[in-house]
């Protein structure tokens, strides 16, 4: 249950009477009505509000629920009144549909100050200290106050409200929650009631229509006294719900996070001595890169540090191997492809974010796109490399393109594997760990928006690499478990 669900719970609760206790003593709604009957007619008389027509009688289709026998169901025209409409003459302080802070139902702290030469049109509506102010147009139904402090200037609300004064035996709180409660809210939002294209309203005919279950004098405020003791568990518990809500919306990608923690760190399979060693594995690709070279088909590269016992950011099996992710790899290759060749053209729009491993393209030349963009091939990596494209995790493994080749944003870096020495899976997953994420974002540069990771920070990265049949098995491990934490959602 949300808080809100629980709040609509309270308040249903109360207008139903099974909030608190009915008390003989303290007499019925029925007696309460004629009070306001004689109150009304005494106001007619002193010229303070309009004799109206008489509404209607509730007839037994209009009542929602059924009520204690000491309460009665009147229309909310029977028990308020509005104070009328003026123009403004002077400086006067104006409320309109902002000035409600419609999560609390408080007026802002500050007061809108205006001069009568600027009134606004719909500046008309007089109001007093204990009014309701009710917002009839919808999205803006649960903007409702009580006027509970004296204004600069004479205050005058906008025709967007209804102005509800109660009579003198309605205690104008439990109004108040009444027009927050779902029946009420249900009503004002319903169709036949709330019209127009734009901005649907609950007119005043429609709104003073309405119908209202009436308590006791007294037991309306042991209502509202027991709905206010409430609202701070309600809040405390809506506090706790949000920490819940936040944990439970996290949880799905934290558990991804950690798993591939897991993966990276030789925690999430075991490790088998007849899989060899990593040590083994980089010397083959060292060889492979050797060949390449003498044949000309990668280009020899600058000797990268090596690594200190200081870099290695955390344990790794005894059968691994900390290498520097440009050792073992060929970074950034150039096609050498016909000009006429339909290929894949992949601007960054086109890389899912998260962790997924798709990509769309569109076809072109490859005349038209071989400069000023970035060259790769089917299988190799495509990693964005600039803010906040890095930090969303915008990389994929190139699958499917047109005869084989593309190019795109000049914003991805791009990583070839050796000759299948290495596993591309199991790189992209590191390339998508908060390891690799968390210490590409420490290697920024540029102005603020226009940030990248270093232009060394792939060359030089740390990567944790274990045998190759134990780089499936930890895929093969994560592809099964990864899929489980979006059933989490």
């Amino acid at each position: 249950m949300t808080p809100q669900e629980l709040k609509n719970s309270i308040l249903q609760q109360a207008i139903q009477g099974k909030l608190v206790e009915q008390r003989p003593e303290e007499g019925t709604a029925e007696e309460l009505f004629e009070r306001i009957q004689k109150e009304k007619q005494r106001l007619i008389a002193e010229g303070k509000i309009k004799k109206e027509k008489p509404l209607p009688e509730i007839t037994e289709d209009e009542k929602p629920f059924d009520i204690p026998e000491s309460w009665k169901w009147v229309r909310l025209k029977d028990i308020v009144y509005n104070r009328g409409q003026i123009t403004p003459q002077s400086t006067f302080s104006y409320i309109d549909i902002g000035s409600i802070d419609n999560q609390r139902q408080l007026l802002n702290k500050n007061e809108n100050i205006i001069e009568a030469k600027d009134a606004p049109s719909r500046a008309r509506k007089i109001v007093g200290r204990g009014d309701i102010l009710y917002a009839t147009v919808r999205p803006y139904l649960h903007n409702v106050c009580i006027i509970d402090k004296d204004f600069t200037y004479t205050p005058i609300a906008s025709t967007g409200f209804a102005v509800l004064t109660c009579h003198a035996d309605i205690y104008n709180k439990y109004l108040f929650y009444y027009l927050l409660s779902p029946v009420f809210d249900s009503y004002a939002n319903s169709n036949e009631n709330a019209k127009g294209v734009a901005y649907p309203a609950i007119n005043d005919d429609r709104l003073y229509r309405a119908v209202i279950a009436m308590p006791p004098l007294s037991e309306q405020k042991r209502i509202v006294a027991k709905i206010e003791e409430l609202l701070p568990y309600i809040d405390r518990y809506e506090e706790s719900w949000l920490k819940l809500e936040t944990f439970n919306s996290r949880f799905p990608d934290d558990m991804k996070k950690s798993l591939l923690q897991y993966a990276i760190q030789g925690k999430l399979v075991e490790q088998r001595p007849e899989e060899g060693t990593a040590e083994e594995l980089f010397q083959q690709i060292q060889k492979e890169k050797q060949r390449l070279i003498a044949d000309g088909k990668i280009k020899k590269e600058k000797p990268l540090p090596e690594i200190t016992e200081e870099e290695k950011p955390f344990e790794i099996p005894e059968s691994w191997k900390w290498v520097r992710l440009g050792s073992i790899v060929e970074l950034n290759p150039k096609n050498d492809i016909d000009d006429s060749l339909e290929v894949s053209f992949i601007p960054m729009a086109h890389v899912a974010d998260g962790y997924r491993n798709e990509h769309t393209f569109e076809v072109k030349k490859w005349g038209e796109i071989k400069k000023g963009f970035t060259h790769f091939a089917t299988g190799d990596i495509g990693i964005a490399k600039i803010t906040p494209c890095f930090q969303n995790k915008k990389s994929v493994i190139f699958a499917g393109l047109k005869n084989g080749y593309g190019a795109g944003t000049t914003e991805l870096s791009i990583v070839r594997v050796v000759n299948n020495l290495m596993l591309k899976e199991y790189l992209l997953w590191f390339f998508k760990s908060a390891y690799f994420i968390d210490n590409g974002v420490r290697s920024f540069t540029g102005t603020a928006g226009q940030q990248r990771i270093h232009k060394d920070y792939l060359s030089n990265c740390l990567l944790p690499l274990p045998p190759l049949a134990e780089q499936k098995r930890i895929v093969a491990k994560l592809e099964e478990l990864l899929p489980l934490c979006e059933r989490l959602k």
